[in-house]
């Protein structure tokens, strides 16, 4: 679409502008393809540590649709405060909310083999968290501070990290599987390389929707794919289907409420990181959509939105929310500001979150499919870290700062068990790698000195470079 078949360019770098509905609302759902599979794959991929059955038989499976439901519904709601606004709460900016990857690494610990019994402290800890998150908007410009490229940059690399083996684990058969003969067989890999194969050649020789929905477009392939090479089968899908209701409202508490100081302390401090993060985002939008800097109220209001909006998820049954990297980088290229557009995408995205025969059909993606798409999205995060990091003046101090932080926080998602003696707390907040490397890079970036002495740079540039001198 091209500028002029939409409004004048002065009307384009204007948010409260709303185009004719026949182009808002394509727009709009241009906007949900480009992250509706990375909104879902976060529940899915909770309920699989969890434990929970992923066959429509299973008795867990009511629940998972349940998952995926709260994320499709409150991505969409936490995306209308961004937009529409209440009161101080939100931008009145074009954020597109989903949920976040950045609380997987802590996620993952507290629920692994647990099962819903583990679902009362995850979800309390999404509650309080998201709390704080919100009252972090009070002073967000304050304590940017602290959080240079070098932390936020090794922190969304350690994000994307921590995540990569569940894609290779997806695509080899799913976390079930693991040890059975058919886990990493050929089939269970041909279907991963299909999605990635053909996200791929959307992605670069695709141009505008098609290149948008990349991922999506692939993994509908490779769902087409898994249908012909007999690993699903068209009973299944209508199975799922018809066991869906067509329509459910959420439900508070549904899984009880319980405050576990492990979960909480985890989803406050990464609120942390994730509100940067909408700090980030906010400033992208309005430079690349309107070329100017993002005001304080703008970011405040974000940041808000982006807490409120975790917090009723997580009384609902979602998991945290956060502004989509994703969607910026759309706003930039289709030239359109219009926070209308994207609250068209908002109601689309509710009225799926209404409909579990939505999450029904989602359910029936094979798992090695999804890891086709997951191993794409996990190496984009990992090389988003890698661009920030590339924002860094890499002299000697930062790159001690950097070496520490991600040898120890690298070293104990390795080697969990190096904890074991460990309070079960510290040990789930230890072993998830992304809070003691962030902890270690923020607290080393404020009290180490600007300069190293000089008699300590050589440890630092190794023995191989004195070696060539020798």
């Amino acid at each position: 679409m091209t500028d002029h078949s939409i409004g004048t360019a002065a009307q384009l770098r204007d948010p409260d502008y709303m185009p004719p509905l026949a182009k808002a609302v394509p727009l709009g759902i241009q906007h949900v393809l480009a992250m509706f599979v990375s909104n879902v794959t976060p529940a899915i991929i909770v309920a699989g540590v969890a434990g929970f059955g992923f066959g429509s038989n299973s008795p867990d499976f009511p629940e998972l649709l349940y998952l995926i439901q709260m994320s499709m519904l409150f991505a969409g709601i936490a995306t209308l405060l961004q937009t529409v606004t209440l009161g101080p709460v939100g931008a009145r900016l074009p954020i597109v909310q989903g949920t976040s990857f950045a609380f997987l690494p802590i996620m993952i610990p507290l629920v692994a083999g647990k099962g819903v019994d583990a679902l009362a402290a995850l979800f309390g800890g999404v509650l309080i968290g998201g709390l704080f998150h919100a009252c972090l908007g009070f002073f967000i410009g304050r304590i940017r501070f602290a959080l240079p490229p070098l932390v936020t940059g090794l922190v969304v690399t350690m994000i994307g990290l921590a995540l990569v083996k569940v894609g290779i684990q997806y695509a080899a058969g799913g976390v079930p599987a693991i040890g059975t003969p058919e886990y990493g067989s050929l089939l269970n890999w041909s279907a991963a390389l299909v999605v990635i194969v053909v996200t791929l050649g959307f992605k670069f020789f695709a141009r505008g929707m098609l290149s948008v929905s990349a991922v999506l477009i692939g993994l509908l392939v490779g769902y087409i794919y898994a249908i012909f090479a007999g690993m699903l089968s068209l009973e299944v899908i209508g199975t799922s289907w018809s066991r869906a209701a067509s329509f459910a409202l959420p439900q508070p508490f549904k899984y009880g409420f319980e405050f576990s100081f492990a979960a909480i302390l985890g989803f406050c401090l990464m609120a942390v990181v994730s509100a940067v993060e909408t700090v980030g985002d906010v400033s992208g939008i309005t430079k690349g959509g309107a070329g100017r800097r993002a005001t304080d109220k703008e970011i405040e209001g974000a940041t808000f939105a982006d807490g409120l909006g975790t917090a009723l998820a997580g009384i609902f049954g979602g998991l945290p929310n956060t502004s989509f990297s994703q969607n910026v980088g759309l706003i930039a290229m289709t030239g359109v500001m219009s926070r209308h557009v994207v609250t068209c995408g908002a109601l689309f995205l509710i009225l799926c979150g209404l409909v579990p025969k939505v999450g029904g059909v989602i359910r029936t993606v094979p798992i090695e499919v999804l890891g086709g798409g997951v191993i794409v999205m996990f190496g984009m995060v990992v090389a988003a870290g890698i661009s920030i990091l590339s924002d860094v003046d890499w002299n000697r101090r930062n790159m001690v700062i950097f070496a520490i932080s991600l040898s120890i926080g690298l070293g104990l998602q390795l080697e969990p068990g190096a904890l074991q003696h460990m309070p079960d707390t510290a040990r789930i907040l230890l072993t998830s790698g992304l809070l003691p490397a962030a902890v270690l890079a923020i607290v080393l970036n404020l009290i180490l000195p600007e300069e190293l002495p000089g008699e300590a740079t050589e440890e630092v540039s190794g023995g191989m470079a004195g070696q060539a001198e020798d």
